[in-house]
């Protein structure tokens, strides 16, 4: 399994994440689209989350809270673009504490020799959105639910 990669380049206001995993393309899109494997890798490992709605489809709406161990909740919601497949999702995404701070997430889904390029780009309003999302310790997240990811998909396929 490769390492996460984070780009965030100086005064765009984009981050782009990319990972590549050991698993077929079908299984990385399911684990993306399932809210009950969803909660088994998204978040940090501290983390545990709670899907109140997730509807996958162009317009369905999308909205999950993560609590931490002492009864603080983090919500986040958005919706989906588009219909969503292997080859692309779009979907909007909004943490609730931040109100007004939309990001436009895309992620496509690359196979290659029974291996899966995840890569999202997240387009923010503004540099300092983008740069917010950084500061907000992001990166420990996305990097916490790659590794949580890669381990449920493993699972998935020892079966």
């Amino acid at each position: 399994m490769g390492k996460t990669q984070i780009t965030a380049e100086p005064g765009i206001p984009q981050i782009i994440v990319e990972r590549e995993f050991d698993a077929p393309r079908d299984l990385v899109f399911q684990a993306f689209t399932e809210p009950e494997l969803i909660v088994q890798w998204l978040g940090p490992r501290e983390l545990t989350m709670k899907i109140e709605e997730y509807d996958v489809r162009d317009g369905g709406k999308w909205r999950y809270i993560s609590s931490d161990a002492d009864g603080n909740e983090f919500g986040f919601h958005g919706v989906f673009h588009g219909n969503p497949s292997p080859e692309g999702t779009v979907q909007t995404f909004e943490f609730e504490g931040m109100p007004g701070h939309v990001a436009m997430d895309t992620l496509t889904l690359v196979e290659r020799d029974g291996r899966t390029l995840v890569r999202t780009v997240s387009s923010f309003q503004s540099v300092e959105d983008r740069d917010g999302m950084i500061a907000s310790g992001a990166e420990r997240g996305v990097r916490d639910s790659d590794e949580r990811l890669g381990e449920l998909l493993a699972k998935l396929q020892a079966g």
